[in-house]
């Protein structure tokens, strides 16, 4: 990389095994199978939207505009001190950004005169659904790795120069380099425990994130952080190219250009009916966390033997029909085992 993030510590990051000319049959039966992420070198180089890209800024600015620039966006906006780090404040009960609300043509504008200042503000509007804000822009613009009936959420990323903290998502993603060039620095999510993840509540845009800056990484504040870099991976793209991240894996990203431009593909393999699992976690800090020591321990085994079922099928015992809520699920059966838990977090009394 020609700006190393990680300081002396660049050279222990290995980089992400690439692919060429990746097509749907390759990614459905030899990449994504691996569980691991994968650079996909080329996949969009077709797109018009890189096309334009490769032009100049302003081309690919004026063929964004062009399909709607009227287009509410949310933005954040920090003053040239940010140098890109979008974060918290000092101490972690705010933030060092500010959001605010632009056209899509005025922060396409905007971006395009900060273009030449050597200390510009810092501007990132993420997460723009594309396909119910600029339909036509997706329709020009779709990957051909993913089959049209999976259900997915395709998402616009537009700004300057930025670093997104290492933060993960349950969907799993693929991210689509179209304009400017970008580094992803990727953790398995079994380093959690070494990436200092901040509060899971009050969040910059609603996934907990490191605290660690991966830029100037403080060893000394952080110490574990050196394991989770010995495990890193990362890759430089170029308009075209993508990368595909599976789920949960830990991301950190950076844009090198005065206008980085990113679509992404969202999707999950679950069953519809399924919640996010971190609702479940912050449900146990009302049922699990504080208990007794064995208390603690003995619900640890509750859960590996009912839902990680670390034994086999926890029910097998039991005729299907007398399963009670370990049935197969019908939409009947989640709607009534939501009703029970909205009823037990509404103040009804506990059981015994």
């Amino acid at each position: 990389m020609s700006s190393p993030l990680y300081g002396e510590h660049d050279r222990d990051v290995r980089p992400i095994r690439e692919w060429q000319n990746a097509d749907r049959s390759a990614f459905e039966t030899e990449i994504k199978p691996l569980n691991e992420p994968a650079v996909l070198r080329g996949v969009a180089d077709a797109w018009p939207i890189v096309r334009r890209a490769r032009e100049s800024a302003q081309s690919l600015a004026d063929y964004i505009a062009g399909f709607g620039e009227k287009t509410p966006v949310k933005a954040f906006v920090g003053d040239e001190d940010v140098g890109g780090r979008f974060f918290y404040s000092d101490d972690l009960l705010g933030f060092n950004f500010e959001r605010r609300e632009f056209t899509l043509g005025e922060l396409l504008t905007r971006l395009i005169d900060l273009a030449d200042e050597s200390a510009p503000e810092s501007i990132y509007a993420g997460a723009i659904p594309l396909r119910a804000n600029l339909a036509a822009l997706a329709a020009q613009n779709e990957i051909a790795l993913l089959d049209p009936a999976i259900e997915r959420l395709t998402s616009i990323w537009i700004g300057n120069r930025a670093r997104t903290a290492p933060h993960w998502d349950l969907p799993q993603n693929i991210a689509v380099v179209v304009g400017g060039e970008r580094t992803f620095t990727l953790f398995p999510p079994e380093q959690l425990p070494n990436l200092y993840v901040g509060p899971l509540d009050v969040t910059l845009a609603g996934q907990p994130v490191s605290l660690v800056d991966l830029a100037h990484p403080d060893l000394e504040r952080y110490p574990r952080f050196r394991e989770a870099l010995s495990l890193a991976q990362t890759a430089r793209l170029a308009p075209g190219d993508a990368i595909y991240i599976p789920s949960m894996w830990f991301h950190h990203v950076e844009s090198h250009d005065a206008l980085g431009v990113l679509v992404n593909y969202w999707w999950r393999t679950a069953e519809p009916y399924m919640f996010t699992p971190l609702l479940t976690l912050l449900h146990g800090l009302l049922s699990i966390r504080d208990l007794p020591e064995r208390e603690r321990e003995i619900w640890r085994g509750m859960f590996d033997h009912y839902l990680f079922q670390t034994e086999g099928e926890p029910m097998a015992h039991v005729p299907e029909e007398a399963r009670g809520v370990f049935r197969k699920m019908t939409p009947e059966r989640v709607a009534g085992l939501r009703a029970y838990l909205l009823k037990s977090l509404g103040g009804v009394p506990r059981d015994q």
